[in-house]
């Protein structure tokens, strides 16, 4: 077990990492962390031979929400920190808020999918917690439309192997039912 995954891990979170360690350790060469201060990802280096997705403490949330950044990242991407993304701690403008909310449609409609196959509860995150600027209701309406999108069309692959063992472990086998997704529910 690694250092950043402890016993005192409570049990729904420890089955997730098994599940993701499960699928993905040999395959894709890389393990979900718990415990972290910050959620974030590091590709293989000098001192971890495989890629690290290190979600915060032992929220599941945060678990979640990091492996849905990870199942969009491209080979490229998976080479950066953090996938490369750029982040604007708390307090954003409203255009900063904007841009925020344009790179993060998928990765929480992805999110949101697999909460469901978890048995989760999903929320949105404006991610701006001491700022003026939640949430708008078109960030709303893009995770809606693309949560409803991938319940029709195929999701990325990882994110859809993850999902039907997430829904077998956990029961939300109505996960890909595009009625689970609306705004009503968030």
């Amino acid at each position: 077990m690694l250092s950043g995954n402890p016993a005192n891990v409570d049990l729904r979170t420890r089955q997730l990492i098994d599940i993701f360690d499960r699928l993905f350790a040999n395959s894709c060469n890389t393990r979900l962390v718990a415990m972290g201060d910050e959620p974030v990802y590091y590709p293989a280096d000098d001192e971890y031979d495989f890629h690290r997705l290190i979600f915060r403490h032992d929220y599941f949330s945060s678990a979640l929400h990091e492996i849905s950044h990870w199942c969009i990242a491209g080979p490229e991407r998976r080479k950066k920190v953090d996938f490369g993304y750029w982040y604007q701690p708390d307090g954003r403008t409203e255009i900063q808020q904007q841009a925020f909310e344009q790179v993060e449609v998928k990765p929480q409609a992805l999110e949101w999918i697999l909460s469901n196959a978890a048995c989760h509860r999903f929320r949105i995150s404006a991610d701006n917690l001491s700022g003026e600027v939640g949430a708008s209701d078109a960030f709303v309406a893009a995770i809606v439309e693309q949560a409803r999108y991938w319940c029709d069309s195929p999701m990325p692959s990882r994110a859809a192997q993850l999902a039907e063992a997430l829904a077998e472990s956990f029961g939300g086998t109505d996960y890909s039912q595009p009625g689970q997704y609306t705004a009503a529910r968030l």
